[in-house]
């Protein structure tokens, strides 16, 4: 796969992952028709476990305050992506690469201020993709790819400053005036971690965008973000999802309408959510590979024009209280089956997942974060 996007846009607006030669002719004729003979970027399309940092540097020295992951593999824009602070599922050497990249970035540019940098992992003994949290064991052989930097402040400096304790924005102003981090009274390098677990996850207003594909990818499409702050991962990410509006019940009925590529990755899930007692509706693909493990099934039929009740009937009787559905790749007309779907679950106001990882991190945290929750202002979980 490739990553492609006109030249000279913010926010990866207009950007695609396509997957085939047939989905890339398709975007660059549509870019080529409305480009106004911009430039086209094809970019390698890495899809492995990315990491994020802000960070404050002096022009020399650079106080990096945390390695923040992503639970969403690279791909789906970093505005749209669940994040954790501390990195639970990086081994201790890609945390100390990304550092290192990081520090000797700042010295080389000679940055004064804040910055943001966005890396990939790509794990080649494992076979792991990104997703998976936590783990943070011995993860193999391993490479990490600098994605991007952004010498400017970004959305997460609020996140990263409330959970470590560090006042990034402060100490940013104080190094563009001329301190240094020393005379601040703060060492180089990476901070020592907290003891909580903090999680960011994407508030959506899909609901009021009327006509807007709910499909997460390179083009950004959240509107806020909320933080979820415990002592366990399933307990940050169970208060996060809540407070997003992407918590799941405990009990009811999911849909499922999967692409062939994401049908193996996904049937840890569904066990799960059968185990939970979930009533599972599926499409007419994803129905055979369920009966295929001996999971109890009612298919629905996806193509509208096949007769009722279909896949969107039942989302809009309010039979299904969480939808699943993974596209087949590339952004074909609006009208089709998938988009649908995915437009009658955001009317509802259901939760919907297009990416398996935040489906997996859902059910993991209806598996055990909801029992186990702390109450408490923020300044306890920061006390040593």
């Amino acid at each position: 796969p490739v990553l492609v996007r006109p030249s000279y846009v913010l926010g990866g607006r207009a950007m695609e992952i396509v997957q085939n030669a047939t989905e890339l002719i398709r975007y660059v004729t549509e870019a080529v028709a409305i480009g106004e003979g911009k430039p086209i970027l094809i970019d390698k399309y890495l899809e492995g476990k990315e990491a994020e940092v802000d960070a404050v540097c002096d022009g020399e020295s650079t106080l990096i305050p945390g390695v923040m992951e992503h639970i969403e593999r690279a791909g789906v824009h970093s505005g749209d992506s669940m994040a954790v602070y501390p990195a639970l599922g990086l081994t201790m050497d890609e945390v100390n690469t990304i550092v290192d990249y990081t520090q000797r970035i700042g010295a080389a540019l000679k940055v004064r201020g804040l910055m943001n940098l966005q890396y990939v992992i790509m794990r080649s003994d494992t076979g792991e993709r990104g997703g998976q949290l936590p783990s943070g064991g011995d993860g193999g052989s391993s490479t990490v790819y600098i994605l991007e930097l952004n010498p400017r402040a970004s959305r997460t400096i609020p996140f990263i400053s409330k959970v470590t304790g560090v006042p990034m924005v402060r100490l940013a102003i104080q190094v563009m005036l001329g301190k240094t981090l020393a005379e601040l009274g703060y060492q180089p390098g990476l901070w020592p971690k907290r003891k909580l677990v903090a999680v960011k996850a994407p508030v959506f207003s899909m609901s009021k965008l009327i006509g807007v594909d709910t499909y997460l990818g390179p083009e950004m499409k959240s509107t806020g973000e909320v933080m979820g702050v415990d002592y366990t991962f399933e307990s940050a990410l169970a208060k996060a999802l809540h407070a997003s509006g992407l918590a799941l019940p405990n009990r009811g009925s999911i849909l499922l309408s999967l692409a062939d590529r994401t049908k193996p990755e996904a049937l840890p899930v569904v066990r799960s959510l059968a185990e939970c007692g979930y009533r599972i509706y599926a499409t007419e693909g994803t129905a055979a590979m369920l009966r295929a493990i001996n999971l109890t099934v009612e298919q629905v039929p996806k193509r509208l024009d096949e007769g009722h009740p279909n896949v969107v009937d039942i989302i809009r009787e309010g039979l299904v209280d969480v939808v699943i559905n993974t596209p087949q790749g590339g952004q074909a007309a609006t009208l089709r089956d998938g988009f649908q779907i995915r437009r009658a679950a955001a009317e509802r106001r259901i939760p919907s997942f297009t990416s398996i990882d935040t489906a997996a991190a859902a059910v993991s945290a209806l598996a055990g974060g909801d029992r186990h929750f702390t109450v408490q202002p923020l300044r306890d979980y920061l006390s040593p």
